[in-house]
This record gives C-alpha cells, structure tokens and sequence, in this order.
C-alpha cells in the first residue's frame, strides 16, 4: 500500500527564516519531517542534514539489500544513528557557527503494507482513523516528562515556563535513542506529520475536526494557515500521508 502524500512548509509570521526540512521517496515508502534549532543557521543545516542523511542510508541498503530481508526497525534505528553522527560532528569542526546544533526529526517508512515511524524530540505524528486522532509519537520534551512525572497538569502546560525545551534530539550529542512504533496501515487511515509549529498553536481537536470535515489534499493548507491565524511564532510544517482504498 503505498500512501498518497501531501506536504507543506511555511516560514511562520515571527520567524525570518525556516528551520523546518521535509522530503519523501514514495518509491522507497520514505516521510521525513525535521525540526532544527542552533544559531543562525545552525538549525537549517541541522534539519536539511539529517533528513538527507535518512533518506542516503535506506536507499542505499533498499539498492544493496537484494534478496536478503530488509528489517524496518533496524533499518531506520541505523539511519538515525548515521544522522546524528553526522549533524554533530558538522557541529563541532573547527571555528564552526553549528555549534550546539540539532534538529528533531520524525521519519515514516512503509514497508510491507506496515507503517513504521521513528521519532526523535517533539515533532509529531498523529494517526486520523474512524473519526479520531491519536498522537502516536510521543514528545521528548521537558514539558511531557513533567506531565507524565505529575508535577504539573494538563491545563498547566500553556504556562509552562520551560515548553519549548525539548530532552532529546538528532545531532546535539553523537549518540541518541529513537522511538519506533509500527503499524499495519489500513485503508483510509490518515497520518499527519507535523512540527511543533502545529501543534504548539493548534488544539489536537481542532486539527481531528480539519481531518474529520476535509477532504485529504486540503488538510495541510487548513492546518497551516489556521497556526498563522493562532498566531504564526513558529516555522509550521504538515505532511498527510492518505492510504488511498485499493481499487477493486
């Protein structure tokens, strides 16, 4: 089952440049959404390394696999691993301006008709399915651990001093742990990859009902501009990824 794909980026209204990098490959089933952060540039270099450095290592072992079994999890566990090496040894040349750089980045990888997404910081994806969202990723964010540690409630979070910061992320150390969830898609399941340029400034109810009442190539241009109308601080980036029904 190979999805149709939809995506767009948007510099924001605050923001004079944007540090959001997105790519796919529907031929080899690849969604990237990054995220970066470090200095002038340091987070463009950061988001457009690691998602080109993802999108390098499956290709390449998609071209070199033959007919040996390609294992998914595996596969993107090593291209975020060859990613976060990359950024940071980028970052810490000599006189560099990346220093400090690193980026999130959520990776979707369709193999097998199985969803399998990778998820590193506090980029999102959500799954659209039977009339409801679920956030499927979870957020490596200081304002999340402090959630799930009960040290703060939900309707403390759009207070919280410290929500932008966010506790693990691909480049900033030369190691990191991804998250991997897998899933069998079915058909007309929407997944929604985002930054936090969504979901920061736009309720998760707001974005279901965008799902519910839209059809699937509107939802990224109507979830965009309703972060604009919310206010616009940050970069925005939406991938929707629709598994089409299969013609009978």
């Amino acid at each position: 089952m190979n999805p149709k794909v939809w995506c767009q980026t948007d510099v924001g209204l605050r923001r004079e440049n944007n540090q959001d990098f997105f790519l796919f490959d529907e031929a080899i089933g690849l969604y990237v959404v990054a995220d970066g952060m470090g200095g002038h540039r340091g987070g463009e270099v950061a988001s457009r390394m690691a998602a080109e450095t993802m999108l390098e290592v499956v290709k390449t072992a998609m071209r070199d696999s033959g007919s040996r079994r390609i294992n998914p999890r595996v596969l993107l566990t090593q291209a975020y691993e060859e990613a976060c090496r990359r950024v940071y040894d980028k970052s810490r040349e000599p006189n560099s301006e990346l220093e400090g750089m690193g980026t999130t980045l959520v990776a979707a990888l369709v193999f097998d008709g199985v969803l399998y997404v990778g998820n590193v910081g506090d980029s999102r994806c959500y799954l659209f399915s039977q009339q409801r969202l679920w956030q499927i990723t979870e957020d490596h964010s200081l304002v999340n651990e402090q959630l799930r540690a009960g040290l703060i409630a939900e309707k403390d979070v759009a207070r919280f001093v410290g929500k932008n910061v966010i506790t693990r992320s691909v480049g900033f150390e030369r190691e990191v742990q991804v998250d991997i969830i897998e899933r069998q898609m079915q058909e007309s399941e929407i997944y929604l990859i985002c930054s936090d340029g969504l979901s920061g400034l736009v309720e998760d109810d707001r974005i279901a009902e965008i799902c519910r009442t839209q059809p699937p190539e509107k939802i990224v241009g109507l979830c965009i501009n309703e972060a604009k109308k919310n206010g616009g601080d940050d970069n925005v980036t939406v991938m929707v990824l629709y598994a089409q029904p299969q013609s009978h």
